[in-house]
C-alpha cells in the first residue's frame, strides 16, 4: 500500500508524472480527467505479442512481432514533398525485414543511432522480394535485458480507445504509471464476504490484470471482477429506488372490484386471459398503500390500452384522476378515440386531450378542467408535464411507449400528484437482461397472448429489383377492397429531409405507379389538422395507399390495411421494423409485410431473415440486442447501462443475475449501507448516482 492519500484518485491527471496541460487536454477528449478515469480507461481489445517470430516463417498478411538488428536506414523523397523512411533489419537467421514509415523524416536520425542494435516491431506483414515489409509498425528499441519489461512487445498488449494526438505507446505508459502509484489506493467496494462467495479477486489485482495481463486467463478473472462491480452498483441503485418506493405512502384505492365489473360490462369484447391476469396484478398494486411502479410489456396489438383503461376506471371511480402520456400526437389521438369509445360514451367519464399543437384557447380550457377535476382522464404528449398543468387529484399516471421518454420525464408526470400510481407500457418487448437493468426498479407484467382473431402477418424480403412486382401485389390487394402502407426510406435523422422524401415518393406513386388509386401522405412536418385529415381519409378508405414516414410506427390502427411495404428496410432497426409491421394484421384479413432491401452487410441480411422467420417480439428483441448491442437499444441511455465501461448485459447475463441477487440482499440487510463493510460500496453508489444524473440531464 502506497502512502498516497485515498482521495488522490479524484485528483486531475496532471498529478501523474510527465502529464502537463497539453497531454491533459488530449486525454480529456477520451473522457479522462482524473486519476480514477485513467485507471478505468479499459482496453478495447488485446493483441498477443508474446512470441517473437523468425522472419522466414511469417506469411504474407499475418500480424507478427519481430526482433532484429538495424542494418541500414534512409529517407526517400517522393512527390508532394513527402518522405518515406526505410529501415532494414536482419534477424540473424537468414531473415531480412523492412520497416516503412511515411512523412516522419526525423526517424532517420533516431534509427541511425540504433544501427547494430536490436529493435522490436509489431504490425501486418507484406512478403515480397524474399523479405518482409511492415508499414507504419509499432516499434521500440530493445535494450539488454528489456524483453520482459516492454509494455508493447513480448507480452499480451492492451489496445485502448484512442484519439488523435496520443499514441498507444504513450497511453500504455501513462496507465502503467498510474497503476504503479495508485492501484493500491483504490478502495475495494466489495465486502470480503461477497468476494469470497463469488470467488472474485481483489480490486488492485483486477485493475493491474485488466490492463497488463500475464495471460488471457488473468484478463478474464480481472474482467469478471470489474463487470461484477459495475453491475452490483447499478443493481443497488435500482434496489434502493424500489425500496424507497415501498417506504412511501401512496394511494390505497379502496374499491377495485365494482369498477372492474363495470368495465367488463362496458367493453365490446372479452379480455384475453393474459389481459385479465395483468389487469388483476395492476389493481392489486392499486389496492395496496405503497405507490405502484409497474411495467406492462406486450407485443404489438396485444391489448395494453384496454388494460390501462381498466386501471383508469378504478382510479376515477375512487375519486381520482388518471393521465396517459404518449410520445407522439398521433398515438395520443389514437388513445383518445379508444378511451372515449368506452369511458366517455359508455361510462360518462370526461376524457380530454392536451398536446402542443392544439389551439391556445382549447389548451387553456382543458387545463382549467384538469385543475378543477372536471376532466377525469386526460391524454397527452409532453404537454402534460409542462409547468402550467396542474391536477385536481391525480391518482394514476400511465406512460405509453416508455422507451421514448427519459427518467426525468416519467418523474415529472409522477410529480403532478402526491405519490400517484405509475403504470408504464411498451410494445417494444425488452429482453430479460435489459429488463433487469433498464427497468429493474419496476415490477413487470407481460401480456403474452394476442386477442383472438388476430392473424399472423406474412413477411417477405424482396430486393429493390423486385419493386415493380411488389407494387403489382399492392394493386391486387387493393382490388380486393383492402388498403396499403408504403413506408418511406429512412434517409437521415432530419425530420424535414425525411418528410420531403416522403412527399416525393407519394407524388411518384400517385403519378407513375398507382394513377387509378388515391395515394395519401403522412409525415412529421404536417400540422395536427393535416395529420388528422390524412388519417381520417385513410380510415374511411378514401385513400387506398398511404405513404408515410415512421410517424406511423405507433398509434395507427386501421383494420382494413392489409399490406405494409417498407422501402430500404435495412436502414431500420429490428424493433422499429417489428413496430411498423404491427400496423397491419389488425383486422380479419390475411396481411402481408414486404421488406424491400439490398443489405450491404451480413448483419443487415440477418436482420431481414429474423423478420421473415418470426413474429415473436421477444425473439426479435433478443436478436436486436445481439446484433446492435445494449448501447443502441431503446431507453438505455437514461438507465445507466450506457455508462457501463466493461459490462455487456447480454454477454454477462450470469454475472448480472448474481449482482442483482446480492444487491437486493444487501439492501434488505442494510438499507442505507452504513455498516463498516459496506461504506466503500456506499461511496461507489454516490459516485454512480452523480454520474447517472449527468447522463440523464444531458
Amino acid at each position: 500500500m502506497s502512502d498516497t492519500p485515498q482521495q488522490d484518485l479524484d485528483a486531475p491527471v496532471t498529478a501523474i508524472r510527465g502529464i502537463g496541460a497539453s497531454v491533459a487536454g488530449v486525454l480529456g477528449k477520451l473522457g479522462i480527467f482524473s486519476i480514477r478515469d485513467v485507471l478505468t480507461h479499459y482496453p478495447a481489445r488485446y493483441e498477443d505479442r508474446s512470441q517473437f517470430r523468425p522472419l522466414r516463417t511469417i506469411s504474407d498478411g499475418e500480424t507478427a512481432v519481430i526482433a532484429a538488428t538495424v542494418t541500414t536506414v534512409e529517407n526517400r523523397p517522393v512527390k508532394n514533398k513527402l518522405v518515406i523512411t526505410k529501415v532494414t533489419l536482419d534477424d540473424g537467421a537468414k531473415g531480412v525485414a523492412t520497416l516503412t514509415f511515411f512523412n516522419t523524416w526525423r526517424l532517420k536520425a533516431v534509427f541511425e543511432k540504433l544501427i547494430g542494435k536490436r529493435v522490436v516491431a509489431y504490425g501486418t506483414v507484406k512478403r515480397q522480394y524474399g523479405g518482409v515489409e511492415i508499414t507504419a509498425p509499432e516499434w521500440e528499441p530493445m535494450e539488454a535485458g528489456e524483453e520482459g519489461d516492454s509494455l508493447s512487445i513480448g507480452r499480451i498488449v492492451p489496445i485502448y480507445p484512442g484519439t488523435e494526438g496520443i499514441s498507444q505507446n504513450r497511453l500504455r505508459k501513462i496507465i502503467h504509471e498510474a497503476l504503479e502509484r495508485y492501484a493500491d489506493d483504490a478502495a475495494d467496494p466489495i465486502p470480503p464476504s461477497l468476494r469470497i462467495k463469488r470467488r472474485l479477486i481483489d480490486l488492485p489485482h483486477a485493475l493491474r490484470r485488466i490492463h497488463f495481463p500475464a495471460d488471457m486467463e488473468a484478463r478474464d478473472a480481472a474482467r469478471r471482477r470489474l463487470v461484477y462491480d459495475e453491475l452490483l452498483v447499478l443493481q443497488l441503485l435500482l434496489a434502493e429506488r424500489k425500496q424507497a418506493g415501498k417506504r412511501q405512502t401512496g394511494i390505497a384505492f379502496a374499491d377495485v372490484e365494482s369498477p372492474l365489473r363495470e368495465f367488463a360490462g362496458a367493453l365490446p369484447f372479452l379480455l384475453t386471459d393474459a389481459q385479465a391476469r395483468v389487469l388483476a396484478e395492476i389493481v392489486e398494486d392499486m389496492h395496496n398503500p405503497q405507490p405502484m411502479n409497474r411495467l406492462v410489456q406486450g407485443d404489438v396489438g396485444s391489448g395494453k390500452t384496454a388494460v390501462a383503461m381498466g386501471a383508469m376506471l378504478v382510479a376515477v371511480r375512487n375519486g381520482y384522476q388518471a393521465a396517459l402520456m404518449a410520445p407522439t400526437e398521433i398515438l395520443a389521438e389514437q388513445h383518445l378515440r379508444n378511451l372515449r369509445a368506452v369511458l366517455e360514451d359508455s361510462l360518462n367519464i370526461r376524457v380530454d386531450l392536451l398536446t402542443g399543437s392544439i389551439g391556445e384557447r382549447t389548451k387553456r380550457a382543458v387545463r382549467e378542467r384538469v385543475a378543477s377535476g372536471e376532466t377525469e382522464v386526460v391524454v397527452g404528449t409532453h404537454a402534460l408535464i409542462q409547468e402550467g398543468v396542474t391536477f385536481h387529484r391525480l391518482g394514476l399516471a400511465v406512460v405509453d411507449e416508455q422507451h421514448r421518454f427519459g427518467v426525468l420525464q416519467r418523474a415529472a408526470l409522477s410529480g403532478k400528484g402526491t405519490n400517484p400510481d405509475i403504470l408504464v407500457m411498451t410494445a417494444t418487448p425488452i429482453p430479460r437482461t435489459l429488463t433487469l437493468t433498464v427497468y429493474g426498479d419496476l415490477d413487470v407484467s407481460i401480456i403474452d397472448a394476442l386477442p383472438p382473431g388476430r392473424k399472423p402477418v406474412k413477411t417477405h424480403w424482396k430486393h429493390s429489383a423486385d419493386k415493380d412486382s411488389v407494387y403489382e401485389g399492392i394493386r391486387k390487394i387493393v382490388a380486393q377492397g383492402r388498403q396499403a402502407y408504403v413506408v418511406c426510406p429512412l434517409v437521415e435523422e432530419s425530420e424535414k429531409v425525411q418528410s420531403r422524401a416522403a412527399t416525393e415518393l407519394a407524388a411518384h406513386l400517385a403519378e407513375h405507379v398507382f394513377p387509378e388509386l388515391q395515394v395519401g401522405l403522412l409525415h412529421g412536418q404536417m400540422s395536427s389538422e393535416e395529420k388528422d385529415t390524412a388519417m381520417a381519409r385513410f380510415r374511411a378508405n378514401e385513400t387506398q395507399v398511404l405513404v408515410a414516414t415512421t410517424v406511423i410506427e405507433v398509434g395507427v390502427d386501421v383494420p382494413n390495411a392489409a399490406v405494409m411495404v417498407i422501402e430500404d428496410a435495412d436502414r431500420f432497426g429490428l424493433a422499429q421494423l417489428h413496430q411498423l409491421r404491427g400496423r397491419v394484421g389488425r383486422g380479419q384479413f390475411a396481411s402481408f409485410c414486404v421488406l424491400l432491401a439490398d443489405p450491404k452487410t451480413p448483419i443487415g441480411e440477418e436482420r431481414m431473415r429474423v423478420l421473415t422467420e418470426t413474429g415473436d417480439g421477444f425473439k426479435i428483441a433478443e436478436a436486436d440486442l445481439r446484433l446492435r448491442g445494449p448501447g443502441e437499444f431503446y431507453g438505455v441511455r437514461q438507465s445507466g447501462v450506457a455508462s457501463l465501461l466493461l459490462a455487456d448485459v447480454l454477454r454477462d447475463a450470469d454475472i448480472l443475475a448474481e449482482a442483482r441477487e446480492d444487491a437486493f440482499a444487501l439492501i434488505a440487510n442494510d438499507k442505507t449501507l452504513t455498516r463498516a463493510e459496506n461504506r466503500a460500496l456506499r461511496d461507489a453508489i454516490v459516485q454512480k448516482r452523480r454520474q447517472s444524473e449527468i447522463v440523464t440531464a444531458a
